[in-house]
């Protein structure tokens, strides 16, 4: 596939739909880091930008859509559907946790909580959509969902990032793949998982796919069983890291401390690299940071 011009198709086709979200720059560890703020997305992740490349792209039947998710691509389908005006029906883990159960709700969508983690959900999707005929918007294994991904890398080159190196959490590895579909080696891009929930970490160990246990603070966002088909492919060779769940939680603290900018775990997740030493930088090397999620559990401001 050539991924660079359906990045680009996508990135045109999502334009006035999906935020085109600031960056800035960090000297919070010494160094300065680049950073996007992608928690300032509709819905409050960068997920928004696959759902509507998936929608805008597709012959939406009357059934709808359907979507699994562990919280955020939930939400994002969900108020793409809404703004396209399509009926959409989203399924999460008991997992998700009241914030992100809360974000749908508001949404309008048909919401449906299962017990478990993230595969749960997806199995109940997918029984929805073999039993309505709804369209699939697949969390991150699909090529609209990767291609829509992709056009936040687009988009911060086009903002001047200067980075050599780009940081990056990996739940499903969708947002990591676009990242990899366009750079395609221009820039070092270094995966970022949670020592408990790490599907890419384990795959590249592997040489394949394989099942992995989930659990920890991040687990409602980077909680995938398996690492996508797609991404596995694109990520041969590349490093990869793990970070504690301290280590997150600090870089989650950190961000607002220094900053005044609020994340979830999953949103610190690749800060967490650097800041524990799980990815340390060579001299001169300059280094950005993915910040791609603010859905805190509890929402601090709920009541």
């Amino acid at each position: 596939m050539d991924w660079k011009t359906e990045i680009l198709k996508a990135r045109e086709r999502i334009a006035g739909y999906a935020q085109v979200t600031p960056v800035m720059e960090s000297r919070l560890l010494g160094d300065p880091i680049e950073m996007k703020l992608e928690q300032m997305q509709h819905t409050g992740s960068f997920k928004a930008r696959g759902a509507f490349n998936t929608l805008l792209s597709s012959d939406v039947p009357q059934a709808g859509v359907v979507a699994a998710s562990g919280g955020n691509h939930g939400a994002a389908a969900a108020y793409a559907a809404k703004t396209l005006g399509y009926p959409a029906k989203i399924f999460v883990p008991e997992l998700a946790g009241p914030s992100k159960i809360a974000l749908i709700k508001q949404t309008g969508a048909d919401l449906s909580v299962v017990p478990g983690e993230y595969a749960n959900a997806l199995t109940a999707a997918q029984a929805h959509e073999a039993e309505t005929g709804a369209m699939q918007i697949h969390a991150y294994d699909a090529p609209a969902t990767v291609a829509g991904q992709g056009t936040c890398f687009a988009e911060w080159d086009a903002q001047d990032l200067q980075a050599d190196t780009v940081l990056i959490a990996v739940g499903g590895g969708g947002l990591i793949a676009g990242a990899l579909a366009w750079w395609q080696g221009a820039r070092k891009v270094v995966a970022v998982e949670p020592e408990t929930s790490c599907a890419l970490h384990t795959a590249l160990q592997s040489g394949a796919p394989v099942d992995v246990s989930v659990s920890g603070i991040a687990a409602n966002a980077l909680g995938a069983r398996r690492i996508g088909s797609i991404c596995f492919e694109l990520a041969q060779g590349m490093t990869s890291v793990l970070v504690s769940d301290n280590a997150i939680a600090e870089a989650q603290k950190l961000l607002w401390q220094a900053h005044r900018i609020l994340v979830e775990p999953a949103g610190a997740a690749a800060l967490a690299a650097l800041l524990s030493g799980a990815y340390q930088p060579q001299p001169g090397e300059r280094v950005a940071v993915l910040v791609c999620g603010g859905n805190i559990s509890p929402d601090p401001l709920a009541a």
